[in-house]
């Protein structure tokens, strides 16, 4: 982790060719395996905030005008090696970062990003890619402000996709030809994301959300979190606010003395020189 200009601080080298001043929103993630229910508790997240009054932007994976039609292209063709799997999501993060994110953030947004680098981390790292290669490569990426993780089993989660929606094939991981049976694949590969979801956890400092609760209690568990946050952003704002302001305090409490002062010296000299004037006739 890697500090930025004026208190920004990145998981590596940043974003040299993009100014990053003072960044005033706030950046939470929403972190989980497939089918945890990730984007289900941003979108009850978004309209919480927005009726506490607070502006959200909500960005996710591959997401990007300019990557997102390429990536789907290339999953559609079930021709993605992990390099190449890797570096697109590279791009297209990169985009949303400098495009959406940071703007959002300089503009004193909440932005609630579904997915962040640590989807890419963990991706890549049970595809066999080098654990430091990949942080490298997503050097560029802020640290958010929360990082919460909707952790789950394997077992729970299997029966809660094929009821939801069914297995993908890169979900199921077949690209790393774990087993010709789909639903076999796919148990292996969930299980393998999910141990370094929680290897992250403990390396990050995810805040773990129990994903196995009825979806309301998740929510409530979340709202309390992102609530204890933006409450003690509140506060630090209105400190800096203050610190900023109490050296003009004390220069306007000084000038009105010295102005007193002057006031009073003038009115004792006048009438001075008013009885001295009789005695000179």
């Amino acid at each position: 982790m890697t500090p930025g200009k004026d208190g920004a601080k990145y998981y590596g080298h940043g974003l040299p060719y993009t100014g990053i001043r003072d960044l005033k929103g706030t950046l939470i993630t929403i972190e989980g395996t497939d089918g945890v229910g990730r984007s289900t508790q941003v979108g009850l997240l978004k309209e919480w905030l927005e009726v506490q009054g607070y502006g959200v932007i909500e960005t996710g994976w591959t997401r990007s005008e300019l990557m997102s039609e390429t990536i789907g292209a290339a999953k559609a063709g079930h021709n993605m090696n992990r390099l190449t799997f890797t570096l697109l999501y590279a791009t297209d993060f990169a985009d949303r970062l400098e495009k959406i994110i940071l703007p959002a953030l300089r503009s004193g947004f909440v932005v609630l990003a579904d997915r962040y680098v640590f989807t890419a981390f963990a991706r890549s790292v049970v595809r066999g890619a080098d654990a430091r290669w990949i942080r490298s490569v997503f050097g560029f990426a802020l640290v958010p402000d929360l990082t919460l993780y909707l952790k789950i089993n394997a077992d729970t989660l299997i029966p809660r996709v094929l009821r939801a929606r069914g297995i993908d094939y890169w979900e199921a991981g077949m690209d790393m030809h774990l087993g010709t049976d789909l639903f076999e694949s796919f148990r292996k590969y969930q299980w393998r994301l999910i141990r370094e979801y929680n290897k992250m956890s403990r390396e990050f400092g995810f805040v773990t959300v129990d994903a196995t609760q009825a979806p309301e209690e998740i929510q409530a568990r979340i709202r309390r979190r992102v609530q204890a946050l933006l409450e003690d952003r509140r506060m630090q704002s209105l400190s800096t606010s203050l610190e900023t302001l109490r050296p003009r305090l004390f220069e306007a409490e000084e000038d009105e003395p010295s102005a007193a002062v002057t006031s009073f010296a003038g009115a004792d000299v006048a009438p001075a020189r008013t009885a001295r004037a009789p005695s000179q006739d």
